[in-house]
């Protein structure tokens, strides 16, 4: 299988790097100048959760189709909506809705933005994967343990590249789902100060890190053996 995605990294990570710089610096500021910026939080998720469940969730949906980082919607969840509906049902909503951005996203490749969208892969810095059917679990497993490559971008690039949709679900679905549970139970457990739950969570995040990092490890390996 010929290499799945080739990147500009410098370019990348120079902005990632440079939005992370700049978001510290302000927050920094802030403090600095005495806002308090727990305030401002408890505002802002307060205007969310008056626009009610059925708004965030199906914004979950539709927004990072559009290049909206999941996490966004991942980790305030569980805080937003648990006193109202309760954390499983909120856990398992928020799963679904992962799920349905990942058959739209997929479809939108596969379907009528094909060529919007390989000129947008383009100018972000990446390269169409092309593979051979019988590579199809290979190229999405890469992607979704490939560091640095946006949520948004490998359900596009694996539906560019024609992966079979069953198992392009399989695959993302086994890998994103306990990731995303474990951000979103991290995510209220830091909002509320429920510093067991947060280490448990935190743990979760790391073992499923190593996994990946193994992951990708076996397929470095592979690569040089082919």
């Amino acid at each position: 299988m010929s290499e799945p995605v080739t990147r500009k990294p410098d370019r990348a990570l120079l902005l990632k790097l440079g939005a992370v710089a700049v978001a510290g610096v302000i927050i920094v500021g802030l403090a600095v100048l005495g806002l308090d910026l727990r305030a401002l939080l408890d505002q802002g998720l307060a205007l969310i959760r008056s626009a009610g469940p059925a708004a965030f969730f199906t914004a979950m949906v539709l927004l990072p189709a559009c290049g909206v980082p999941m996490l966004a919607f991942s980790l305030p969840a569980v805080s937003l909506f648990a006193e109202k509906l309760g954390t499983v049902p909120v856990l398992i909503i928020a799963v679904l809705c992962m799920t349905a951005n990942l058959t739209l996203t997929y479809a939108l490749a596969r379907r009528g933005l094909r060529p919007l969208l390989a000129k947008l892969v383009a100018r972000l810095g990446y390269k169409l994967p092309q593979v051979e059917a019988g590579d199809a679990t290979d190229l999405i497993v890469i992607l979704r343990v490939t560091p640095g490559i946006p949520f948004f971008v490998q359900n596009y690039l694996a539906g560019l590249a024609d992966a079979p949709f069953g198992r392009y679900m399989l695959v993302s679905c086994i890998i994103a789902w306990p990731m995303n549970v474990a951000i979103m139970l991290f995510g209220d457990a830091l909002l509320h100060g429920k510093g067991r739950i947060a280490l448990v969570s935190l743990s979760l995040m790391l073992a499923l890190a190593a996994v990946t990092h193994l992951v990708r490890r076996h397929y470095g390996a592979k690569k040089k053996a082919g």
